[in-house]
């Protein structure tokens, strides 16, 4: 099968629960994005998203590599992700700034690297190796984080267009994050948007969180997408153009019908900026 292209049009995020509803109903959404990790293990569950890519691209969006990660890349996590890559051939492949594992342990989160020009000539050598070993251009995406560092150098913004500049990943633009970021350490989102490469961009995410009694916003894909993510979502696409557009949900995960229901929103504002599916 042929590579297909991500549409500029509205996907949604492919969980589990709905995979056997999806097989079966074949909805109107232009392409899906699953967590490849899901899905290392072979089995029914893998048959049915392999039965599901012959009608839909596919994004494999990765949760476990830890590319930040001081140890190195784990190289049998490469090697079960590029097997499910040659299985499925998606049209898009990524993962995220962050780290997860020491040499002695993994943690089951998504952890802040600074923003340091140490950590980005790491960063740049970390993803040159893992597109390498798994023989397709990454997009990385920028992290929601709840405390700032010491070490922080480079602007949010300008560390992601360099890390693109310098090792030749695409970027995948999370608005929810960058909100998230916004009231967790001040950091003004719009201006992140702005610092960013035109021609980096090669998918957008939307999102929701949820609001902690002491003040601390948490990025847990667990509600609807609030209006001022979807006023940077117009912000955005008026500064890139139209691009894959994603709508996450990984927590109190609703009905399919609610989910596809919210991912229209995201349609009609790519149909303002003339997306075509």
């Amino acid at each position: 099968m042929p590579y297909p292209t991500l549409p500029h049009a509205a996907g949604i995020g492919l969980r589990l629960p709905h995979i056997r509803q999806v097989l079966a109903e074949r909805p109107a959404i232009a392409w899906l994005e699953v967590h490849p990790e899901n899905y290392f293990g072979g089995g029914a569950n893998l048959a049915a998203l392999t039965a599901i890519r012959a009608d839909y691209p596919l994004s494999l969006h990765g949760v476990g590599l830890g590319i930040g990660s001081a140890c190195g890349l784990d190289v049998q996590h490469l090697a079960k992700f590029r097997s499910l890559i040659e299985r499925l051939e998606p049209a898009s492949v990524s993962e995220h700034l962050c780290w997860n594992r020491t040499a002695r342990e993994c943690f089951n989160d998504l952890l802040p690297l600074p923003y340091s020009q140490a950590a980005l000539d790491f960063m740049v050598t970390q993803v040159e190796q893992a597109q390498e070993a798994l023989g397709r251009c990454l997009l990385i995406e920028n992290l929601s984080s709840y405390i700032a560092f010491h070490d922080d150098a480079i602007p949010e913004g300008e560390f992601l267009a360099a890390l693109a500049q310098r090792s030749g990943c695409g970027l995948l633009l999370d608005l929810n994050n960058l909100y998230v970021n916004q009231h967790n350490l001040g950091r003004d989102a719009r201006v992140a948007i702005n610092a960013l490469p035109t021609d980096a961009v090669g998918e957008i995410h939307v999102a929701g969180f949820e609001e902690r009694e002491d003040g601390l916003w948490l990025d847990t894909h667990g509600t609807p997408v609030r209006e001022d993510v979807w006023d940077l979502l117009e912000f955005a696409l008026h500064r890139f153009g139209p691009q894959p557009v994603l709508l996450e949900r990984d927590t109190h995960l609703p009905p399919l019908a609610e989910l596809l229901a919210e991912a229209d929103r995201a349609q009609t504002i790519l149909n303002k900026q003339g997306a075509l599916v």
